[in-house]
């Protein structure tokens, strides 16, 4: 099998790049950097084939893939900061990343009959409520530019094929890229006291973890919808940050719950409810990710902090 990456420079296209290695598949790597060295820090990605690519680009698009070949599309390449899409020049942008990005994607993988991997996120829904959100459900109300875009990526992967993955996700982090774990970290240093907000709730994906399930996932044509985290409980910002520092040996930091009220330095609004289903892995046969907690203490043995 050979699977073409997008977003090969972030936290889970490096880690899809260095699972199919691992398993002995092909894998071509594209981000849109013209050089790619391989890794932030941490472990080096694999000497696979990388290509520059820029997903907006729809000729450039077509003509890479095609020339690649490939069996499968693994698109992880977005725009994720959050806060910063919703700033009125970035707007437009971001949606033309998310949105028609993934869909000059979708319609080359079309083209060729291949299937796509397309990652998304719980912000597809209101964060609303206390039941976890469900892959099959229709009822969607993005709260915020990112959420929107990621939506319309979706969509223009449903609507162009009929072999496809949606996986979404929640809260992840990864060796090769910024995340929760790595800012509460650098905080840790700094401060003895930490405000984090205890009212946003769900659970972390670790990237190593969930590339492991992706490359399962293409391996079938169990086709559809799905949600994956690690296992591990629902939580919250601030009892991961607790857990982060108690695993890190940070004992002298204190983490103070605060609302997301009371914290107010977001400009995107959050959901409260990123609690996610994934029985449908299990009904699919697919394994479920370890505990969040057994990942965080293979994360921290893996990063320099």
């Amino acid at each position: 099998m050979k699977a073409f990456v997008t977003g090969v420079a972030g936290q889970l296209g490096h880690d899809v790049m260095n699972e199919l290695d691992k398993r002995g598949y092909q894998g071509v790597g594209s981000d849109i950097a013209p050089g790619y060295s391989g890794v932030q820090d941490g472990t080096a990605v694999t000497k696979m084939p990388y290509v520059s690519l820029d997903i907006t680009d729809s000729a450039a698009v077509e003509k890479v893939i095609k020339e690649a070949a490939p069996d499968v599309v693994v698109h992880c390449a977005a725009w994720t900061a959050v806060d910063m899409a919703e700033e009125d020049e970035k707007v437009e942008l971001v949606r033309r990343v998310n949105a028609g990005g993934t869909e000059n994607i979708a319609q080359v993988c079309k083209e060729l009959d291949i299937p796509m991997v397309y990652l998304s996120t719980d912000y597809v829904f209101d964060g609303q409520g206390e039941e976890p959100w469900q892959p099959d459900c229709r009822d969607y109300k993005p709260l915020n530019v990112y959420g929107q875009t990621k939506l319309e990526g979706e969509l223009a992967v449903s609507n162009n094929l009929d072999k496809y993955f949606i996986v979404r996700i929640a809260w992840v982090f990864g060796v090769n890229g910024k995340n929760f774990i790595k800012t509460m970290l650098n905080l840790g240093k700094k401060y003895k006291e930490i405000r984090v907000v205890n009212d946003q709730i769900g659970t972390p994906t670790y990237t190593y973890d969930l590339a492991s399930l992706l490359v399962d996932m293409i391996e079938t044509d169990k086709y559809g919808y799905y949600h994956a985290t690690n296992e591990g409980g629902y939580i919250s910002w601030y009892e991961f940050a607790r857990e982060i520092f108690k695993q890190a040996g940070y004992t002298e930091t204190k983490v103070i719950p605060v609302t997301t009220k009371e914290y107010g330095l977001s400009k995107a609004a959050r959901p409260f409810n990123s609690r996610l289903d994934k029985s449908k892995l299990t009904e699919n046969g697919f394994k479920l990710l370890p505990t969040w907690q057994d990942a965080l203490q293979r994360y921290l043995k893996e990063i320099e902090y």
